[in-house]
């Protein structure tokens, strides 16, 4: 076998993330689409949905150490497809990625993983539930009792997370519309986790216990092609309710916006463009990239004025695609922590 045929199986899979986030904007021709009125089947839909070419189980999590220091965390397990559809052994289109990061207030840990489909090396099953890449495991029983492991180079966690609350379902019953296109993603949450672990970093393992939270999404083109990255908040408070809100950038300027109030008893209410807003305060350089690390969010219908404020400003994921994800500290109409998440800076 020559070399040019070795670099192109092993090799070239792997130049979809050299795109970006920028690349969810392309044509998804063959793939599904997602369909206004979806009916979900769990545990089915906890799973892989490999007609889909994008897909992701996104876990995020404010953490409290034991030395009395805040802490961030979060497991990403990625799916996409280079064509639809799956196969079995070296003939499976799907091509896994995974992310895992720690922020500390002073220092900011990521890595990343990379695996081939159809060989066992990644996957999701779903009874019982277990998502994985390498070593890298979040499993349980169900979707409602979980443990969680990874390991990079300078850090690691070993997590327990149990829901007490329901799945939640954002847009139009899980139906989350991106653009004024009709770019749109299905899209729930389990927004009610409670995690214990222990922090593995290099100044010695940190028990923590804190809140965590789940992103499931999967789609084909969940952005326009003049759609250039998103401002993705998960805001938890202190009187039990919760807020899920994201706008979408746009080439001439304008934004598309998206948002999910969350009763503690997981009572939702949807918002349509234009009802959120984030606007930012305050912008710092970060790896030659202009970031706003402060902003002013409203959600004038749940009286919600509060400002976010990053933990660590410095939360950069140097990793194949680039983007800032870190923890946030919420002061003002009302108070609490989250996470926040930005792409398509450059």
């Amino acid at each position: 076998m020559n070399v040019k045929l070795l670099f192109f199986i092993f090799f070239w899979p792997f130049s979809v993330f050299a795109q970006g986030f920028s690349d969810l904007g392309s044509s998804a021709d063959g793939f599904a689409n997602p369909k206004l009125n979806p009916t979900f089947s769990f545990p089915t839909d906890h799973g892989a949905h490999p007609e889909y070419r994008i897909e992701w189980w996104y876990l995020t999590a404010n953490l409290n150490g034991s030395d009395g220091t805040a802490y961030g965390l979060q497991w990403t397990l990625f799916r996409t497809g280079l064509r639809p559809g799956e196969a079995r052994g070296w003939r499976s289109p799907q091509v896994w990625f995974a992310h895992a990061a720690v922020t500390t207030p002073g220092q900011h840990f990521a890595t990343e993983r990379f695996a081939r489909g159809g060989i066992g090396q990644a996957g999701v099953e779903t009874t019982p539930f277990r998502a994985w890449i390498d070593e890298w495991v979040l499993e349980g029983e169900d979707f409602q009792k979980m443990t969680l492991t990874a390991n990079g180079p300078n850090f690691g966690y070993d997590m327990s997370l149990q829901a007490n609350g329901p799945l939640v379902f954002h847009g139009n019953k899980g139906y989350s519309v991106k653009s004024e296109q009709g770019q749109a993603s299905y899209y729930y949450s389990q927004p009610f986790f409670k995690i214990n672990g222990t922090l593995k970093l290099p100044t010695g393992n940190i028990d923590v216990v804190g809140n965590a939270w789940l992103d499931r999404e999967w789609s084909s083109q969940p952005l326009s092609d003049d759609q250039l990255g998103w401002d993705w908040f998960s805001l938890s408070f202190v009187d039990g309710a919760k807020l899920m809100g994201f706008q979408l950038r746009q080439i001439d300027g304008s934004l598309y916006s998206s948002s999910t109030w969350i009763t503690p008893d997981g009572s939702t209410l949807s918002y349509p463009n234009g009802a959120f807003s984030a606007i930012p305060l305050n912008i710092k350089s970060i790896k030659d990239r202009n970031l706003p690390i402060q902003w002013r969010v409203t959600l004038p219908d749940k009286n919600v004025d509060v400002v976010v404020t990053a933990q660590n400003p410095d939360a950069w994921m140097e990793l194949s695609i680039p983007y800032w994800e870190g923890p946030v500290n919420v002061l003002g109409s009302h108070i609490g922590q989250g996470y926040l998440e930005m792409t398509g800076y450059e």
